[in-house]
């Protein structure tokens, strides 16, 4: 089966779904690539067929091989002492063996079709199992997930081994003590996690910024302070990466390992 025809069929099979939206299958590729994410988000999680499924997986495997895909462990360390590392790009074609995906507290990705938030991209990209194992996790748990805490899934056709999905604070207003703990919460709940499976790599995203409204200096600060920290009370080691996708956030941290500023001394 050919790319173009397993689109096809993936196409065919959502739209013709129960409560699937009317719509046309349009023309050229990249618009079928667009709708076909867009379905696949707005999907509620729900069973699918096997054949379904190995479609979709051969689909998403091959559209990966044509990115570049980074190793975590080959890249450059900026802290020997903590084994550190800072990288600006797409998490979603990064091999470690967690990422982390900053969640919703429903935790079961992002319904806004071709959302530009990291919860979306990631769920796209790892394909409906995902939506389908966050489902099952949270109708076991019972109730939304708690801020400052984490789950840890598979990650299905990402590169990486394991999502971490965290719920960040959402800052209303003037940054309170309670959700800069919060967001801390959320580093050491995703290291806790990674140290249990077996992790030998992490990379963060820059938590609860944008979305979610947390100021994104501050937010660093409170990264390397949180993530040195739970490194030094431990005997167990781990790469970390920290992950930036916009300039500022490459900025910001790189001015933190250059002036040394992780003590959040003048937050």
């Amino acid at each position: 089966m050919t790319q173009n025809e397993r689109l096809q069929e993936l196409l065919h099979t959502l739209l013709a779904e129960p409560q699937a939206p009317q719509a046309d299958i349009p023309r050229d590729i990249e618009s079928q690539k667009q709708l076909l994410r867009a379905l696949m988000n707005i999907r509620p999680p729900r069973p699918v067929n096997e054949r379904f499924l190995r479609i979709q997986d051969d689909y998403l495997q091959e559209e990966l091989r044509h990115m570049p895909i980074t190793d975590a462990m080959t890249l450059p360390v900026i802290d020997p002492h903590y084994d550190m590392s800072l990288w600006q790009g797409d998490i979603t074609t990064l091999k470690a063996d967690a990422i982390v995906n900053a969640a919703n507290s429903a935790l079961r990705g992002c319904f806004i079709p071709l959302h530009s938030c990291i919860d979306n991209i990631i769920h796209s990209r790892s394909g409906i199992q995902l939506r389908l194992a966050c489902d099952d996790l949270m109708n076991r748990q019972g109730h939304e997930e708690r801020t400052g805490s984490a789950k840890i899934t598979p990650a299905f056709n990402l590169p990486c081994r394991f999502v971490l999905h965290t719920v960040g604070p959402i800052v209303q207003g003037k940054v309170t003590d309670q959700d800069q703990e919060a967001l801390a919460s959320c580093y050491r709940s995703c290291l806790k996690l990674a140290l249990e499976n077996h992790c030998e790599s992490i990379a963060f995203c820059c938590i609860s910024t944008g979305e979610f409204h947390f100021p994104n200096e501050l937010a660093a600060k409170i990264a390397v302070h949180t993530v040195k920290a739970f490194l030094d009370a431990q005997d167990q080691h781990i790469r970390v990466i920290f992950n930036v996708f916009k300039d500022i956030d490459l900025h910001i941290y790189s001015h933190l390992w250059r002036t040394h500023d992780g003590d959040l001394a003048d937050k």
